[in-house]
C-alpha cells in the first residue's frame, strides 16, 4: 500500500483541467443544441409548407365574371405579410388533402366553392337580417408536429383576416351608393365580411399524444439502443476477461480470451442485433399495450422497432470500441444531444437555423421519426417517410460499419491491442 489518502488525488490539477473541459464542453454544446435551435422558431422560419386551395366556382356581378377567391389567393401569394416564412403551394382540394395526410403540409387555407356568391350577396341585402357571411377555412395538420402546426395556423389565419379586409373594400367598391341603402348591420359586416374558422385537416386518434407520440416512441427506439450499446459493451469486455464487472460490493473477473479489436465489435454488434428482438418488442408492448398508444400496421411498427434499435445500437457499439471511454460522450452528443432539435418533430425544420437543417439530413432520430409517422400517422404510406426511414437506416448501418471496422482494423494492424503488457505472458527459457 502507498499510504497516500485516496482523497489526495483531489489536488492533482490534471484532474479537475481534463474533467473541467470536458463536463464544460458537453454542457455548452448541449445548450446550444437545445436551446439555439428553439429560440427563435418564428424568425428563422422560411418556406414552412402550407396549401392554398381555391375551390371558388366566382359568380356574374353586372353582368361581369368575377371570382374573388381567385384574387385574395393571388394577393395572398405575392403578400409581404408573411413574405419568405410560408411556402403557399397553390392545389386543387384532392391534392391538398393527400398532402395533408402525408405530413407534407403543415396546414391549408381553403377557399370554399360558393365565396364570391355568398361575398357578393351581401351587397344585396335590404332586410333587417343579419346577413350571412362567406367562409374561410384554416385547416391545421397536428401530425405534422404541433410546433409547426401552430405556426402554420397562425400565419395562415393572419392571411385569410388580410383578405377579409380586401374583400370588403372589393365589395364596397362595387356596392357604390347601394351601401347606404343597407341596414346598419349589414354596412358594419361589409367592412370585414369574411368568416374564418379553423379545422383539423387530418383528424388524429385521441391516443396520438396531438401528434407527438411518433416522435417519443422514435425517441425511445433510439435511447434503447444507445444505452443498450453501452451496456453490451461493457458485458462483452467482461466475458473477454478485460474488464471487471462489479455487481454491488461483488467484483467479478473472468480468465482473459484473447480478441482482436474488430472481432470484439462483430461480437457485441451480433448480440446488439439478437437482443434488439426483445427490446422491439417490448417497446411495443409497453407502448401500445400497456400505456394503449394508438398504432396500425404492427408487424410492420415491430419489425422498424427492431431495425431501429439495431441500428442506433451498432452505430453507438461502434463510436464507443472507436473512441473507448470518450465514446460514451459522442454518442450521447450524436443520438440525443444533436438529434433532439433536428428531429422536425417538436420544431419543424423549416424554423430552425441553417446549420441544424443540415445536421437534420443524416441525424438518425429524424429519419426514423419520418418512418415512425408514417406508420402511425399516414397509413404506412412510403413517400411519407417511411422509405426515407428505410433507406437512411441502411446507410447508418453501413455507415456504422465501414467506420468501425475499418478505423478498428487499422488498430489492430498497427499492434495497437487492448491486452495490458502486464497480462501478456512471459517469455520462458528452453531447458537445458
Amino acid at each position: 500500500m502507498s499510504g497516500i489518502h485516496p482523497f489526495r488525488v483531489l489536488r492533482a490539477k490534471p484532474l479537475w483541467i481534463a474533467n473541467g473541459v470536458i463536463t464544460g464542453v458537453l454542457a455548452l454544446l448541449f445548450t446550444v443544441f437545445y436551446v439555439g435551435a428553439n429560440v427563435d422558431p418564428v424568425d428563422h422560419m422560411k418556406n414552412l409548407p402550407v396549401g392554398l386551395v381555391n375551390a371558388d366556382k366566382g359568380a356574374d356581378v353586372g353582368g361581369k365574371q368575377v371570382n374573388l377567391g381567385a384574387q385574395i389567393s393571388e394577393s395572398i401569394k405575392k403578400s409581404a405579410v408573411s413574405g419568405d416564412k410560408i411556402g403557399w403551394k397553390v392545389m386543387g382540394e384532392k391534392e391538398m388533402k393527400e398532402e395533408l395526410g402525408k405530413g407534407k403540409l403543415y396546414g391549408a387555407l381553403f377557399v370554399p366553392a360558393d365565396f364570391t356568391s355568398s361575398a357578393t350577396a351581401l351587397t344585396g341585402t335590404t332586410t333587417a337580417e343579419t346577413p350571412a357571411r362567406p367562409t374561410l377555412t384554416v385547416l391545421t395538420n397536428q401530425s405534422a408536429g404541433s410546433v409547426g402546426s401552430s405556426l402554420a395556423r397562425a400565419t395562415t389565419t393572419q392571411a385569410a383576416e388580410s383578405a377579409s379586409l380586401q374583400v370588403g373594400k372589393e365589395l364596397t367598391s362595387q356596392g357604390g351608393t347601394g351601401r347606404a341603402k343597407l341596414p346598419a348591420a349589414a354596412r358594419v359586416l361589409l367592412a370585414d365580411p369574411v368568416a374564418v374558422t379553423v379545422e383539423d385537416g387530418h383528424p388524429l386518434d385521441s391516443h396520438s399524444g396531438l401528434g407527438m407520440t411518433a416522435f417519443y416512441y422514435a425517441l425511445v427506439l433510439v435511447v434503447v439502443g444507445m444505452l443498450s450499446a453501452n451496456v453490451i459493451s461493457g458485458q462483452v469486455d467482461h466475458a473477454l476477461g478485460y474488464t471487471h464487472n462489479d455487481m454491488g460490493p461483488i467484483r467479478l473477473h473472468r480468465p482473459l480470451i484473447r480478441a482482436t479489436r474488430v472481432q470484439t465489435l462483430a461480437i457485441s454488434s451480433t448480440l446488439m442485433a439478437g437482443l434488439s428482438l426483445l427490446m422491439g418488442s417490448l417497446v411495443m408492448v409497453g407502448a401500445v399495450g400497456i400505456m394503449g398508444m394508438h398504432a396500425a400496421h404492427l408487424p410492420l411498427l415491430w419489425l422498424y422497432s427492431v431495425c431501429a434499435i439495431a441500428v442506433s445500437g451498432i452505430g453507438a457499439l461502434a463510436l464507443l470500441a472507436v473512441f473507448g471511454t470518450p465514446g460514451m460522450l459522442v454518442v450521447t452528443l450524436v443520438f440525443i444531444g444533436m438529434a433532439v432539435p433536428t428531429a422536425n418533430a417538436t420544431t419543424p425544420l423549416q424554423a430552425l437555423p441553417g446549420f441544424y437543417r443540415f445536421l437534420a439530413e443524416f441525424e438518425p432520430l429524424r429519419q426514423i421519426t419520418g418512418g415512425i409517422r408514417s406508420i402511425l400517422y399516414y397509413d404506412a404510406q412510403a413517400d411519407a417517410g417511411l422509405t426515407r426511414g428505410w433507406v437512411m437506416m441502411a446507410v447508418g448501418l453501413a455507415a456504422a460499419a465501414l467506420f468501425g471496422l475499418g478505423v478498428l482494423g487499422w488498430y489492430d494492424r498497427k499492434g495497437l491491442h487492448r491486452i495490458p503488457a502486464e497480462t501478456k505472458p512471459e517469455k520462458t527459457a528452453a531447458p537445458a
